[in-house]
């Protein structure tokens, strides 16, 4: 059974990294389910049917942008929104926009900013304002 907000697909290779936003998320009401690189997350991708997906860019076997554009190439993933929660260097943003990803969420993040950006992108909770999700930063988010 999916969480009171949805399900969500973790995927980084940092374990700690995976608990933290794992207990934010949690806390605020969503199911998590994880995977450690973009090979299994392909392999879970299917069977748990995740509302949003966060993706780490560095990851081992199959990195977060190569995951993505995996993910936009699969009619059954097509429209699963999908958030890079890394360094954001403006080569991930850029291959990212390009790989289909719909919002990303700079380290270190706060937690509040990682809990809204998935609700938004869940589809309830609270709405982007005029500034609060246009650019990327620390903290912003970028929509392609």
């Amino acid at each position: 059974m999916s969480g009171v907000y949805g399900r969500v697909l973790v995927v980084d290779d940092n374990k700690v990294i995976r608990q933290l936003i794992r207990v934010n998320l949690e806390l605020e009401g969503f199911e998590v389910v994880t995977a450690a690189d973009g090979v299994e997350c392909l392999d879970l991708v299917h069977r748990v049917r995740p509302d949003v997906i966060t993706l780490d860019v560095m990851m081992p076997r199959l990195d977060g942008l190569e995951t993505a554009s995996g993910l936009r190439s699969d009619p059954r993933t097509r429209h699963v929104p999908i958030a890079v929660i890394s360094a954001c260097t403006p080569y991930e943003v850029d291959a990212g926009v390009a790989a289909g990803v719909d919002a990303f969420l700079a380290k270190p993040f706060e937690p509040s900013e990682l809990v809204r950006m998935v609700r938004r992108l869940a589809g309830g909770g609270e709405r982007p304002t005029a500034d609060g999700w246009s650019g990327v930063g620390r903290a912003g988010t970028a929509t392609g």
